[in-house]
């Protein structure tokens, strides 16, 4: 079975990527792993205040991911994965594409503002000609029924 990678975050494109992979998912007969990151540099504290923060971090994580694996699960009849990593984002991922051999596509959140597209976008385009599977890119402010269309 071939998957859909899709990075969990705060970033407002991140439904839109959501939306993406379960619909190719559905449509295609594959599954959905998400994939949450948490940076290392947020638990430089206490050892005791970084564990905490950490657990926090990962419950606040899971509660995310249940709303998005409920609408995959209720409209789109996927049954997504939860990984969560820990480290720098763009190595997490290369990481995660090693291990896991089911991969076929990694789905990534472009931003449209004045920021740009985001740094994981910018990032990981700019060594997409070493990849080992094709990258999808999708607009942020791109609407449902447009991603159904195309989907």
């Amino acid at each position: 079975m071939r998957k859909f990678l899709v990075i969990l975050d705060d970033s407002r494109e991140c439904l839109n990527a959501m939306r993406f992979a379960a619909m190719r998912a559905a449509r295609t007969g594959g599954g959905v792993e998400i994939l949450a990151i948490i940076p290392p540099e947020e638990f430089n504290h206490w050892i005791g205040v970084g564990d905490i923060m950490r657990e926090e971090q990962r419950e606040r994580i899971e509660a995310h991911f249940e709303v998005f694996a409920k609408w995959m699960r209720d409209k789109q009849g996927i049954d997504p994965e939860l990984v969560i990593r820990e480290g720098e984002p763009v190595t997490e991922i290369m990481e995660q594409v090693s291990e896991d051999d089911q991969i076929g596509v990694l789905v990534l959140g472009a931003g449209s503002g004045k920021k740009g597209p985001g740094p994981l976008v910018t990032q990981l385009t700019r060594n997409a000609g070493t990849l080992p599977m094709p990258i999808t890119i999708v607009p942020g402010d791109l609407s449902k029924e447009r991603l159904e269309a195309i989907t």
